[in-house]
Formats: C-alpha cells, structure tokens, sequence
C-alpha cells in the first residue's frame, strides 16, 4: 500500500482527488459536531504545502442517489474554508459536465464535489462514473477510512483507474488497528458495549482468540444477567441469545481468555430517574439497568491498571442521564490516565463512545480515536475492507 506522506515526492500542481467522509451532524444548515472535519485539515494542509491542487470528494446522509438540498456539502466547505483560511469552493455542476482542465478558477487551490451520494452511481460501484472521477485528476488519495467498508464507486472502483494512495489518517487507523488486532502488546484488555449482543459477536469471537480480558457492559450485559439466572426487570434484553452466550464463555474457556461481566449494577425505575446501587441477584421486577455498579467499576478499573493494551467500543451505561453516567465517565478517565502515563496503548471507537470522551473533553487522551463506525467493527471482526484492498490494485 502506497502512502502519500512516503511514496510521493513531487505533488507540485498535481490534481489530487481526496476522498474524505464529513459526513458530520448538521442541523438547520449548523455543523452539531466538528470531530471528522477536524482530523481531516492535517492531511489538507501537508498536501496544499506540497502545492497539490486538491478536489475534495465526500458525502452527508442518504439521499438516495438525487440531488437534495438539505443534504448540500455547503456547509462543510464554508467550514472548511474558515478552518484553513482558503476558500474551498463548492462545485454543484453535474461531475458528467465536468472537464478537468476547467475545475480550478485562477489562483483556486482546493474545490469541493456536491455530496457524492447524489449520483445512484456511487452506492452502485458504477464502473463509468469511477472512470470519469478517476479523470478529474491526476492522483487518488483515501482518506476515508469510516468509508472503507463500502464497495462504492468514489472509495474502491476508482483505484483501478488512477494511481491511489492512503491517506495520513487513513495509514494512522490502521496502524493503530494492528496493535490491537495483529500486533498486540499483553496483557491485553477489550471493553466492549452496546444494545445488542447479536451485533457484535462476530468481534467478540474474532478478539477472544487474541485478547486476555474481554469486559461485557451495557446492555449487552443484561442478557448475559438474565442467562446467569438473575431477575432483570424491565431492562433491554435480547431475544434467543442464550446460543450466542454459550459461545462466548466456551470460546473463552478455550482459548484462555476471562469473560468479565457485571457484579453489580445501577438501577433505576425509568430512564429520567435517580441511581440505585444494586448486586446483580438483588435486582427487582420494576428496575431498569441503566449503569454497572461500583464494585463493577473497580474490577474494571483494576484490570485495565494490569493491561497493556485496551479496546474500548461501546459506553457502559445509560450516560444520556448524568446518574448513569459514572460507569463510562470513570473508565474513561481511567483509561486516559493509564495512556497519558505511557502505560498502556488504548484504542477508542464508536460513536457513543467518542460521546462519552468529548462529554469529558478527553479526546486527544488516547492513543487512538475512530470515528469510523461501520468499517471499525467490521475490521475488528476480521474482514478484508474493499476500500482498504483497493488500494493494493496496481502493486
């Protein structure tokens, strides 16, 4: 895989077509969340003091292969704009229309495509408009590694028409994903959370193999409360997931790998309501598990002080309501204070996990972050990622 930092000597007046996701929360025409954008201008600066020429390519929402505007990139390039004091100018012309050689005005150094997902083409891997995108430029650089689980035609069809390279933050990902997945420095800790079980059981079993702890919260957790025999009231819990259970704690067995699950937990009676502390065989018919309880939390605590490594996918608790929020507030300050020691190498990911830490303006405490979504859990559960193989075409 070619890097663009390493194996590019001379992008002087070369047109790059960057493929970044800013597919950012924006509300009546506001960004609500700046992460994406913001890991996006290191790599955006590097290539503009290598005087690149750069065409920005992206997307927000689904709008279904048409033009929508309230699915417009305009925002994010008057973001952009203000965040590297250079005008980015949105292109809303038909990319079909488009000539390269009439893309940049006088003195124009970077531009932006209208959101990618309003040509069907895209999310059909169309191997006609991969060909007429490769031709706007002269260089292809993926950046988008949260996109790099799809086979879509700006991400994975592309490369084999331009010569490609990964990108500064892409490289960084995936760095940062082989030291928790082929790499692994022990003692090696996996927290992971989340609503159901059945979503991440391909991760859980592909991690059992390479893990020593692996750390179930959430309400993930519940089903495994309710299978030990325990009441859980009226929490969430996932139907027919005794099978997938079993799973775990043999796999665990076999491959010598602690399954670590609640001792005790916080409840409440709704989701609105003050914390209770509560032993996992004293939970009532009308509690809600919305929290792991304190004992919980130190058992936690003590395992990661013992790790090396640490994954973290998923919060443990209900922190939308600041009564349910200790359990994830104090592992993630845990964590954060074992990497700023140097002790341990910690990978964060997830969306409400990423919450959790910018809640606590903990961001840039970890080794590393993903914004990633889809394409970090599917790495994690062991698959090849199109977008990622893509890249490899011409070597």
């Amino acid at each position: 895989m070619k890097l663009i930092q390493k194996d590019l000597a001379d992008l002087d007046q070369k047109i790059l077509l960057l493929r970044l996701d800013l597919n950012v929360p924006i509300k009546n025409e506001k960004i609500q969340d700046f992460n994406r954008i913001d890991k996006t201008l290191p790599t955006i600066k590097f290539l503009l003091k290598r005087k690149a020429k750069i065409i920005l390519i992206s997307h927000v929402g689904r709008p279904m292969g048409k033009k929508d505007s309230k699915f417009s990139l305009k925002p994010i390039s008057k973001s952009l704009s203000a965040k590297l004091s250079e005008n980015v100018r949105l292109i809303d012309q038909n990319i079909f229309e488009i000539k390269k050689n009439d893309i940049f005005k006088k003195n124009e150094k970077i531009v932006m495509l209208e959101n990618i997902r309003f040509y069907k083409e895209e999310e059909q891997n169309d191997l006609v408009f991969s060909k007429k995108l490769a031709s706007l430029g002269d260089l292809y650089v993926n950046e988008a590694f949260s996109c790099s689980h799809r086979n879509h035609a700006s991400v994975s069809q592309i490369t084999k028409h331009i010569d490609s390279y990964a990108g500064i933050n892409l490289a960084l990902e995936l760095e940062a994903l082989k030291k928790i997945t082929s790499e692994i420095t022990k003692p090696t800790t996996c927290l992971i959370g989340g609503s159901k079980i059945s979503t991440k059981i391909k991760i859980i079993r592909n991690l059992i193999t390479k893990f020593d702890n692996i750390i179930i919260v959430g309400a993930m957790a519940n089903n495994i409360i309710k299978f030990k025999g325990h009441e859980i009231g009226k929490s969430l819990c996932e139907k027919n997931c005794d099978e997938i259970i079993e799973e775990i704690f043999t796999l665990g067995k076999e491959n010598n790998c602690n399954i670590v699950i609640p001792e005790d937990v916080s409840v409440g009676k709704n989701f609105k309501d003050s914390s209770q502390n509560k032993d996992v065989n004293k939970i009532a018919k009308d509690d809600l598990i919305l929290d792991i309880g304190s004992k919980t939390i130190r058992k936690i605590i003590n395992l990661i002080k013992n790790s090396k490594t640490i994954l973290w996918n998923g919060p443990a608790g209900y922190f939308e309501n600041d009564n349910f929020a200790t359990g994830s507030f104090e592992l993630a300050k845990e964590i954060s204070a074992q990497t700023k020691s140097g002790n341990i190498f910690s990978v964060i990911g997830g969306g409400d996990t990423v919450s959790v830490i910018n809640k606590l303006k903990l961001f840039n405490d970890f080794n590393f972050v993903s914004t990633a979504g889809g394409a970090f859990l599917e790495y994690l559960e062991g698959k090849d990622l199109p977008g990622i193989k893509s890249l490899n075409y011409n070597e």
